[in-house]
């Protein structure tokens, strides 16, 4: 049976991690707030209407990527296009290719941020396996010159940090939603958590300086884990409507 994702690949160590997973989101968030084209999402209206419905949605989609079999993993990433392509034609403007890559960017860097936040250094060879895996998705997807290897996509990610990013009105109402729909202290709590995971060029845009442990605390609930008590801290943490799509993600955890 071929898998387009290696069964023992580091990827699926990082995405059968639910808090993982959770992290990813929560920087890519932060950042593609920031991004040039982010009206995108305010042509549709779904993610700033409902972004935490359109985080759980996104997640299940990476994966049925990241866990089926190749067959059926292309087919998951096709409809992604489909889906996408359907917008453009609504819209009659095409989303540019670099932004496209913006989002492929984010997902590599950030799941290296979020797994070694949470458990561990990741090696060199596991971070190209970790390009590979979704340097393949995109040529799927239909990108173009995209990077052709880990050493070259930090270069590359750099120029799209320098180039892509602007914080404007559609970057503060992202963030409003995002209060909204946690409420005062899920959301402080996204925000120092954000903090700690994205690159200092988003930091600087985005967030001021503060004195939160928040790596003193993140410790502490790993910590939880280990004790098998990390479940009462989601309930806090998450609200409760969500506790099905959560208990979703962790779905692949024994694999």
């Amino acid at each position: 049976m071929s898998y387009f994702v290696d069964e023992k690949s580091i990827v699926r160590e990082i995405w059968k991690n639910t808090d993982a997973v959770l992290l990813i989101f929560a920087g890519s968030a932060a950042e593609f707030a920031l991004n040039k084209v982010v009206d995108w999402l305010y042509f549709t209206g779904k993610i700033p209407t409902n972004p935490l419905e359109r985080l759980f949605s996104t997640v299940e989609y990476a994966q049925n990527i990241v866990f089926a079999e190749n067959e059926k993993a292309l087919a998951t990433i096709d409809k992604i296009t489909q889906i996408h392509q359907g917008v453009e034609k609504s819209r009659g403007q095409t989303i540019p290719d670099w932004a496209y890559r913006d989002v492929l960017y984010m997902l590599i860097d950030y799941s290296i941020r979020s797994f070694e936040l949470l458990e561990r250094k990741i090696e060199l060879n596991e971070k190209e396996e970790i390009f590979d895996v979704f340097s393949r998705l995109g040529i799927r997807m239909g990108l173009k010159d995209l990077p052709n290897n880990y050493k070259d996509w930090e270069i590359d990610r750099i120029q799209h940090l320098e180039n892509d990013l602007l914080k404007g009105k559609f970057t503060i109402h992202l963030f409003e939603q995002y209060k909204k729909h946690l409420g005062n202290s899920r959301y402080f709590i996204l925000l120092e958590i954000q903090k700690i995971l994205v690159p200092k060029m988003v930091y600087k845009m985005i967030f001021e300086r503060s004195n939160f442990p928040t790596k003193t605390l993140l410790k502490l609930y790993i910590l939880s884990k280990t004790l098998k008590v990390d479940h009462v801290v989601k309930v806090i943490l998450l609200p409760k409507k969500h506790k099905e799509s959560i208990t979703n993600i962790g779905k692949y955890e024994t694999l």
